[in-house]
C-alpha cells in the first residue's frame, strides 16, 4: 500500500487548507470526463462543456497537455503544485508556479504521467508551462471563477468539519473517510491509496489537506517542503443556500435572523451573511449575536475567519418549520 511516514512534529504542523488552483484542476478533470454525479453538476456541464471543448479544439497544444497530463493514474507534477501560504492562497501566485516551471521539468513531468517513453511531438516545447497555465487561468476564470464564492462556502463547511473532528477523536476521526483507501494508521504511518509503492517518509516537511468539491482526489508534493492529499469534500453544490428562509421562520424571527439561520446550514463568515443577505455588517452581527445566546448558532474559528452555523436545535427549528412540524421551543426576540 502507498504509506507516508511522518514524526509527531509533521503531525502537528498538518492543516486543512483551500485552494483555488487545486478546484480548478478537479473542475478541469470534470470537464474533460463529463459525467455528473448530481443535478448541479450536470447542469454546471451543460453549461460550460461546449465551450471548453471548443477551446481545446482552438488550442492543440492544450489539447496535447491534457491528453498527456492528467492521465487516470497520474497527474503531471507541475500542473499540480501543493498549496502556499498561511491563508487560501491567490489564485494567480499559484498559476505563477505553474508558469515558471522550467520546460526541462515539464516535459519531464508529461512523460512521467504518460509512463515513459516518447512524447508527442506537440509537448516537445518550452512554452509548455506557459500553454499549461494558461489553460488552467481559462478554466478557472470561465468555469470556477463565477461560482467560487458558493465553492468557497462548501469547501469551509468541510473544514470546519473536519477541525471540529480533529478536536474530539484525533487525527484517525478527522480522516476517516477523507478518499477511499486513505486513512491514519497509527504509529506515524497514513495510508494514501492502496498502490504498491515504497513508503515515503516525510518527516520534518509541512503536510496539508485539501478539499475539492467534485468527487475525486489526488496526492501532491513539492519535495522535500510540502506534501499535499486532495480529497473530496463531504459537501456538494446544492444550491440549497439560494433558497428563501420558510415564511413561518420569518414571522418567528424576523426576517434578517430567519434568513441569516436558514443560511447557516452551511458554515458562513459574516462577510459571506453581509454578501448574501445584503444586510449591513451591524445588523448581521446583531442578528448574529441574538441566535447566538438563544443557541440556534454557533461559531468556530477556522484559519483566519470566523465560522458560524446551525446548532442541533437551529437545525431542528428550521427543519420543524420547512415540514410544517412543532419545533423546539425557542426564546428568540422576533424584532
Amino acid at each position: 500500500m502507498g504509506l507516508w511516514l511522518l514524526d509527531t512534529d509533521t503531525l502537528a504542523r498538518s492543516r486543512f487548507v483551500i485552494s483555488p488552483l487545486t478546484e480548478t484542476v478537479a473542475a478541469l478533470i470534470d470537464l474533460e470526463e463529463a459525467v455528473a454525479s448530481h443535478p448541479v453538476q450536470q447542469k454546471w456541464l451543460t453549461a460550460h462543456l461546449t465551450a471548453y471543448r471548443e477551446q481545446l479544439a482552438r488550442d492543440a497544444v492544450a489539447a496535447a497537455v491534457v491528453r498527456a497530463g492528467f492521465r487516470y493514474s497520474w497527474i503531471a507534477d507541475f500542473l499540480i503544485p501543493a498549496p502556499v501560504g498561511d491563508g487560501t492562497p491567490r489564485v494567480d501566485e499559484e498559476l505563477r508556479r505553474v508558469r515558471t516551471t522550467p520546460p526541462a521539468t515539464a516535459r519531464a513531468d508529461l512523460t512521467a504521467a504518460l509512463g515513459g517513453g516518447s512524447l508527442p511531438h506537440a509537448l516537445r516545447r518550452d512554452d509548455l508551462p506557459e500553454r499549461s497555465a494558461a489553460l488552467l487561468e481559462w478554466v478557472w476564470t470561465r468555469t470556477v471563477l463565477p461560482d467560487w464564492e458558493r465553492r468557497r462556502r462548501v469547501l469551509e463547511a468541510d473544514v470546519v468539519a473536519r477541525t471540529r473532528q480533529l478536536s474530539d477523536g484525533g487525527w484517525a476521526m478527522a480522516l476517516d473517510g477523507l478518499r477511499p483507501r486513505t486513512r491514519w494508521l497509527g504509529g506515524g504511518r497514513l495510508q494514501i491509496n492502496a498502490h504498491d509503492n515504497p513508503p515515503r517518509d516525510i518527516s520534518g516537511a509541512q503536510l496539508l489537506f485539501v478539499p475539492v468539491t467534485p468527487r475525486r482526489g489526488w496526492v501532491t508534493w513539492d519535495e522535500p517542503h510540502r506534501y499535499a492529499v486532495v480529497y473530496p469534500c463531504s459537501g456538494v453544490l446544492t444550491g440549497e443556500e439560494d433558497r428563501p428562509a420558510p415564511q413561518a421562520l420569518r414571522a418567528l424571527l424576523g426576517p434578517g435572523r430567519a434568513r441569516i439561520l436558514a443560511l447557516l446550514g452551511t458554515p458562513m463568515s459574516t462577510t459571506q451573511l453581509v454578501s448574501l443577505t445584503g444586510l449591513a455588517l451591524g445588523s448581521v452581527g446583531r442578528h448574529l449575536k441574538v441566535l447566538l445566546d438563544a443557541g440556534l448558532v454557533l461559531r468556530r474559528r477556522a484559519g483566519r475567519s470566523v465560522l458560524y452555523y446551525r446548532s442541533e436545535a437551529g437545525d431542528l427549528l428550521v427543519e420543524a418549520v420547512r415540514h410544517g412540524r412543532p419545533g423546539p421551543p425557542a426564546a428568540v426576540n422576533a424584532e
